[in-house]
């Protein structure tokens, strides 16, 4: 039975390139893999690009109430798959990410799902809540912060100033970049105090 398998880590840890190096191992030996991303995503157009340098085209994109099975069925075609790695994926809807379980088991085509799990106020995205609710197997891809201890959270950096409100997905490199943080130095970066919205989301879930 294919399972679905969530990678998440920090921005910087590697994400891309440890799917396009999946990717590559797959093709090693012979098998077929597909490779998709969301639409919103648009740092490097239809490609799916690593900090190293490498890149290479998604075979599609998915777009805001898109079909993933029907995207997924036309890109197949008439030929086996025998993997689908998707990028990006915590900007999916949550039925999109239904959708990739859905295919795993019923296609019987193992899906790796890469992404990061919190926005830049640490609060959950959409489509990584679901993974992290439904996937088989869930692994942190690590990278460190400046100070050198585990970075955890993404803080989104305008003008050259941290920035702790606003819009949930703003794209690295078009209004905002970000810097990959631990604990201590984002509640450093914060005032010592987490931002209200993820306050208010926390409390909500209780």
């Amino acid at each position: 039975m294919a399972k679905l398998y969530f990678r998440y880590g920090a921005m910087n840890s590697g994400k891309s390139t440890a799917l396009l190096q999946a990717a590559f191992n797959y093709e090693e030996r012979g098998h077929r893999v597909l490779l998709a991303k969301p639409g919103i995503d648009t740092k490097a157009d239809g490609a799916i690009s690593s900090r190293l340098g490498v890149s290479r085209e998604a075979d599609f994109l998915i777009g805001s109430g898109a079909d993933v099975h029907e995207l997924f069925a036309l890109a197949r075609g008439s030929e086996p798959v025998h993997a689908l790695l998707v990028d990006e994926a915590q900007f999916l809807e949550t039925a999109q990410i239904d959708a990739l379980l859905e295919i795993a088991l019923l296609e019987d085509v193992p899906v790796l799902a890469y992404g990061i799990r919190t926005d830049f106020q640490t609060v959950a995205f959409p489509g990584s809540r679901r993974l992290l609710e439904i996937a088989h197997s869930i692994e942190e891809l690590k990278t460190i912060c400046r100070c050198g201890r585990k970075a955890l959270f993404n803080a989104r950096i305008e003008n050259g100033r941290f920035v702790f409100s606003g819009e949930q997905v703003v794209i690295d490199g078009t209004e905002a970049g970000y810097e990959s943080l631990c604990g201590n130095c984002y509640l450093t970066e914060c005032g010592g105090k987490m931002p209200h919205h993820a306050v208010r989301e926390t409390e909500s879930a209780r």
